[in-house]
């Protein structure tokens, strides 16, 4: 029974599956509420309590049950299956620098993070067959804590590979599979990590090898820590390395997904191997393995892509490009530049993946048009509008961010699989009572008010804590990165303003704010600030509070809790954007800018826009920071005070019901996988499979 309770650990599945909190909850409630993490329990279970436990008949029937549950999510039938029974594709390669897949697993940052992690579980569900490739760090990215006078500190505690929910991975022969992968003037080992994710697999690489230099075991230190030349060699462990391993794994994917231009590397790598294997030269092999490339971006700006020097790429990619590729530096510099004849150009990866790719999307509509606007300058004669990048809108993995409550309540009214096939029935939501949503709503505020009380008790006293916050008051959240185009103080533009929203007597209002900083981002830094100051006024107590160290699990208590989600980005900054998306499962409601995905979300019926659909500079924001709190004091908080006789806020009901039946399965992660296998993976996979035979029958 132990090495079944172990074998559960290690499958992230418990991660969006309610029921098999109770097996976690039962062996240590505390950790687990703490943690959210199966290994670290199991690592510090004393092994008299173990036992006991797993002689409870209940226990082990609750053990079993949560085995049939997890085999019929592995095993079971599957829409991949149904819907494309006869396809030639059998392995989709996805690669990515970060994964948000659980807090036990603590290797993500934020938006690019979240949607791999999110499409990666959906990829289970779905059975749609992908291997996802990516880097295990030694300390992954920060943690936040607020000093007293409002400033961020960072810690980079590290991970303990023993209560990470990993397996070292291994060949046939139980050997641990360890590589090496040249750097300048040696080579570097790295070692392969397995981590299930219901049936679909994340493999990590990292160089954190006793056979290594002290310098490059730190390589895979830190998630987007360190200057270019660590970006460099993080980037080329993941192309480069990441490809060969699925070559020693003899996986011979189709497609592979670039999720992001950090993972360019990989066409490369493609192209070698296929050189070596059919003989061919380096600029053949690269018409040919491009067939089967797919480059997602998430970058609305051009300084959000990666560049590197001439002299940097001289140093690290001039052997590979002459020994192994056949080519001089200046070919491959030229696959990375705007124009291949400027020799200080730097090497852009956004291009190198680009070029090396047959397809190329942005992550929601306005994006896709944002992104051909970008590249333009790589298609001269071609209109803006033809140049060849589409969109698939970004979509989150809705049984990861539910609550409970949302999740019965769904249950009931559309059944288990609703997001599996597209076909949740939008007519049962829009006919679920309003008294069911509105309990299910102060079922979530309360649990949320709850939590407030408990993460501010560390830094007040208890009593006051209790006290902080009221379960029957209109609860607003504003949480995300801190960056400047993000916007982060529009709602404190005027703070006397904000503090009469927020003290109506009538109407009162409270708000919780989170998020972090990049560590080198002093103006995000300073932003944060602003908010802590503004806490401290009097007639912000209890009204406001900054919860710290924005991750996982306080995502999952707000976005379950709130009743109205602000976001405030600067059009056309944010590419999507998720995280009002997590709200909607929940009942809650947005209210944000008309860029990303709320540009094509928004009606009237389903929620509140900020802007007018149309780029301002900076010099705009006032206009619109005036406009949100005359939303808010005219029409949205009047809506959700406006009571029938039985004290139910019918109409802002009505509109959170609308929501839910229309948008939840829009912004469903299920939809954007169905999108991207039916848009992209078969046709690609298809075109590929019949280019490579062509060239075989030639030789």
């Amino acid at each position: 029974m132990e090495t079944i309770l172990d074998d559960l650990s290690l499958n992230l599945l418990w991660s969006w599956n309610h029921y098999g909190d109770k097996v976690w909850q039962a062996l240590d409630s505390d950790l687990w509420a703490l943690t959210r993490n199966p290994r670290a329990i199991l690592q510090t279970i004393s092994k008299e309590k173990l036992k006991k436990k797993l002689a409870d008949p209940e226990f082990k029937k609750v053990i079993d049950h949560l085995r049939e549950v997890n085999k019929l999510k592995t095993e079971g039938p599957s829409w991949f299956g149904q819907t494309h029974p006869h396809t030639s594709l059998t392995t989709v390669a996805y690669f990515c620098m970060e994964y948000m897949l659980s807090e036990a697993l603590p290797i993500y940052s934020g938006g690019l993070g979240n949607v791999a992690g999110d499409q990666l579980k959906t990829a289970s569900d779905l059975a749609v067959p992908v291997v996802a490739i990516g880097l295990l760090y030694q300390q992954g990215y920060f943690r936040q804590t607020i000093d007293q006078e409002g400033n961020q500190q960072a810690f980079f505690p590290f991970n303990d590979t023993e209560q990470l929910p990993i397996s070292p991975l291994r060949n046939s022969g139980g050997e641990w599979i360890r590589f090496q992968i040249p750097l300048p003037g040696c080579s570097v080992w790295l070692r392969a990590w397995e981590v299930k994710v219901g049936r679909a697999k994340l493999y990590l690489l990292d160089s954190n090898d006793l056979a290594n230099y002290p310098p490059h075991r730190g390589i895979t230190s830190e998630l987007y820590g360190g200057g270019p030349e660590q970006r460099l060699k993080q980037e080329w462990i993941l192309g480069i390395g990441g490809y060969r391993l699925l070559t020693l794994l003899g996986i011979k994917p189709e497609v592979c997904h670039l999720n992001e231009c950090h993972a360019a590397f990989v066409v490369l790598e493609r192209a070698r191997q296929w050189m070596q294997e059919a003989n061919v030269s380096f600029q053949e092999a690269f018409s040919v393995t491009r067939l089967g490339n797919l480059f997602t971006t998430h970058t609305p700006v051009p300084a959000g892509f990666d560049r590197f020097s001439p002299d940097m790429m001289k140093t690290y990619l001039e052997k590979y490009a002459t020994d192994e590729l056949g080519i001089s530096l200046q070919e491959l510099l030229a696959l990375g530049r705007q124009n291949p004849q400027d020799p200080q150009e730097y090497f852009n990866m956004a291009y190198l993946a680009l070029r090396g790719s047959q397809a190329a999307n942005g992550v929601s509509q306005l994006h896709g048009k944002v992104s051909r606007h970008l590249f333009a300058p790589l298609f001269p004669g071609v209109k803006e509008e033809d140049v060849p990048i589409g969109h698939v809108t970004n979509g989150v993995h809705m049984p990861s961010w539910d609550s409970m409550e949302a999740d019965t309540l769904w249950t009931e009214s559309c059944g288990k699989g609703r997001w599996m096939d597209g076909e949740c029935s939008l007519e049962k939501m829009e006919k679920v009572p309003v008294e069911a949503i509105w309990k299910m709503r102060n079922d979530a505020r309360n649990t949320l008010v709850e939590f407030v009380g408990k993460a501010k008790s560390r830094e007040i006293k208890e009593e006051e804590a209790d006290r902080l916050f009221d379960p029957n008051v209109l609860t607003m959240g504003f949480a995300r990165r801190f960056a400047a185009y993000k916007r982060p103080d529009m709602l404190l533009q005027d703070p006397d303003r904000l503090l009469r929203i927020l003290n109506n007597p009538q109407r009162p209002v409270q708000l919780i704010v989170a998020g972090k900083a990049h560590p080198a981002d002093e103006e995000g830094k300073a932003l944060i600030r602003k908010w802590i100051d503004f806490i401290k006024h009097p007639l912000a107590k209890g009204k406001v509070v900054f919860l710290a160290d924005y991750d996982i699990l306080l995502t999952e208590q707000i976005v379950q809790g709130v009743d109205l989600w602000i976001n405030t980005p600067r059009r056309p900054w944010e590419a999507c954007g998720t995280s009002g998306m997590k709200v909607l499962v929940n009942g809650g409601i947005n209210l944000s800018e008309l860029d990303g995905w709320w540009a094509e979300a928004y009606t009237p019926e389903v929620g509140w826009a900020l802007g007018d659909g149309q780029e301002h500079d900076p010099s705009y924001d006032s206009t619109e920071g005036y406009n949100l709190y005359t939303l808010l004091e005219n029409e949205i908080i009047p809506l959700f005070y406006k009571r029938n006789a039985q004290n139910l806020p019918v109409e802002w009901l009505e509109k959170a019901r609308n929501s839910m039946a229309h948008l939840t399965p829009q912004f469903s992660a299920a939809r954007t996988v169905r999108e991207y296998t039916e848009k992209y993976y078969l046709p690609l996979a298809e075109k590929y499979k019949l280019c490579i035979e062509g060239v075989g029958s030639q030789k």
